[in-house]
């Protein structure tokens, strides 16, 4: 009987990076990506088939999809129908068609810091100090670039090398480890806490205070509650003691409501007490990230003299949809405002469009049902105020949906509640219903394959 010897396999021979980019077949791909670029992907490809193996007859192809990853936008459009109104994750608040139009005005040449009667330089913060001061019945107003940076200029501008009394309660921390603590210490003021966690009282402050004390702060624990036994002092009553005493009162309100909510403090009851109110553009303002400054004259005089406010300006792009949502505010134009249209809507609209969506998506074979439940304010506002909502839940394996509907184009953000994905229809905006539709019906179709 012959014996056959057992012959090692040998790798396949895979052609080197300089023959390939030279080769006719890359020249178009040099032509429009460059040679260096061409040249990597080239590499990263050769070095994918001797680890995974692959066919020599779609490298090109897979080559020129290396290169249009490399370059496709990293931000992209989503689809919000998680429920939370304020998604912090998604960019907090969606911007008016107002709005959105005035950044094509900013993107140009504009009069952004230049007085058109005079023919002189003019100061950008005038675009919208009129209008904050007209809507929010303030003295004087600032805008910078967010709310963290409000609240470090006005420490290091008006507390710098002085004393800051706060409550220990309201030492927070915020998304992306903003810590108060941290901001003061990076001011070069010196905090002195308060109270405890959970009780703090008008005498404590009173009681700390000393001739090195520049500031009493409040800080709004927007983004949780301490419920049970707790005790907190007034606005008025700071401001009583703030007074007597001859310091500043400060007070960070974070998510800025200008109407009643929930239990949301309003800008017009700090304003009423307070030197200083900082607050966010881009939570139930409803406009474009950015961190609004009002308060009594010369507080805001020196924040906006300091040389910290040129660190922390906002930028034209900014300055022009904020302009757009403060004026339609002013105007009685604020159901505009996609938040505040949200915030606003009520259980029997969102259930008429869910109910909608579930017949159009019936006719084309995707089994949903209507569920009750509840949408949230979300990007660190009313963390205990639900909003009673109605949510299209479909049917089949919830995981796999939801993972479908994100990875698709555009990606729709959903959420899993009680083993169901579930689509809240009052986060999701005007004239988006049908793109929806078309990437639950992918998903779905997706997962029967």
């Amino acid at each position: 009987m012959r014996r056959v010897r057992d012959r090692a396999v040998r790798p396949v021979s895979l052609p080197g990076v300089g023959a390939l980019v030279n080769e006719p077949a890359y020249a178009e791909l040099v032509k429009e990506h460059g040679r260096p670029r061409v040249v990597e992907a080239i590499r990263a490809q050769i070095a994918h088939e001797r680890q995974n193996g692959g066919d020599e007859s779609s490298r090109r192809e897979a080559i020129e999809a290396r290169l249009r990853a490399d370059v496709a936008p990293r931000l992209r459009r989503v689809i919000n129908a998680s429920g939370v109104i304020l998604h912090t994750n998604l960019g907090r608040a969606p911007l008016s068609k107002t709005a959105v139009d005035a950044l094509a005005v900013a993107a140009g040449y504009s009069n952004l810091e230049l007085d058109l009667e005079s023919g002189k330089r003019g100061e950008r913060a005038t675009l919208v100090s009129g209008l904050l001061t007209a809507l929010f019945g303030s003295a004087s107003a600032l805008v910078v670039n967010n709310n963290a940076a409000a609240v470090l200029l006005a420490l290091t501008a008006l507390c710098k090398g002085k004393e800051v009394i706060v409550s220990r309660g309201q030492l927070v921390e915020i998304g992306g480890a903003f810590r108060m603590p941290d901001v003061m210490r990076l001011s070069g003021a010196r905090m002195v806490e308060v109270g405890t966690t959970n009780r703090t009282r008008a005498a404590d402050y009173e009681e700390a205070i000393t001739p090195k004390t520049a500031a009493l702060l409040r800080v709004h624990t927007s983004n949780f509650r301490v419920t049970g036994f707790t005790e907190s002092a007034s606005l008025s009553e700071l401001a009583e003691i703030a007074r007597r005493h001859g310091v500043l009162l400060l007070d960070d309100l974070g998510s800025g409501a200008g109407e009643p909510i929930g239990d949301e403090p309003t800008v017009a009851e700090s304003i009423a007490h307070c030197d200083v109110v900082t607050f966010s553009g881009d939570k139930l303002l409803g406009g474009p990230q950015a961190g609004i400054v009002l308060g009594r004259n010369e507080p805001v005089r020196k924040m906006s003299r300091h040389a910290l406010a040129r660190a922390v300006r906002i930028d034209k792009l900014t300055l022009a949809a904020l302009e757009a949502t403060l004026r339609q505010r002013l105007t009685g134009h604020a159901q505009e405002i996609p938040v505040e249209r949200m915030l606003r809507a009520s259980v029997d609209d969102v259930r008429r469009r869910a109910a909608m969506w579930s017949v159009k998506l019936a006719e084309r074979g995707v089994e949903t049902e209507l569920v009750e439940g509840s949408s949230a304010v979300g990007g660190g506002s009313l963390p205990e105020h639900a909003l009673p909502t109605v949510l299209l839940a479909i049917r089949g394996p919830a995981s796999k949906l939801a993972t479908a509907l994100r990875v698709g184009e555009p990606p729709v953000i959903a959420r899993i509640e009680t083993d169901r994905c579930c689509l809240d229809a009052r986060t999701v905006l005007r004239g988006e219903d049908e793109t929806l539709l078309d990437a639950v019906e992918a998903a779905a179709s997706s997962l029967r394959r």
